[in-house]
């Protein structure tokens, strides 16, 4: 192949090039809007304001409160969550 094709290639490569983000810099962008958590070992799902995270993904929210079958069932105000036992985290639409 010569250089210039090699070029060519190279260019229409970086014209696709598709922005990925780490999860800690998506959760970052979620710091100030409600999520929903789920646990290791946790049959309920915790929501709250996101107030913060860090770079391993422990989490402090806010105004949470435990869902269970889609019903927030207790409030459980501030709560830290160590970044290892969380499953999944979803942006609440608000």
């Amino acid at each position: 192949m010569k250089i210039h094709a090699k070029i060519e290639v190279l260019k229409e490569i970086k014209e696709r090039e598709v922005i990925f983000l780490f999860p800690n810099k998506k959760v970052q962008t979620l710091i100030g809007k409600r999520v929903q958590v789920e646990m290791k070992g946790d049959k309920h799902t915790l929501e709250g304001k996101l107030e913060s995270a860090d770079d391993n993904l422990n989490l402090h929210l806010v105004d949470t409160f435990e869902v269970a079958d889609g019903v927030k069932s207790r409030s459980l105000g501030s709560v830290v969550l160590r970044g290892n036992n969380i499953i999944l985290l979803c942006p609440i639409g608000e």
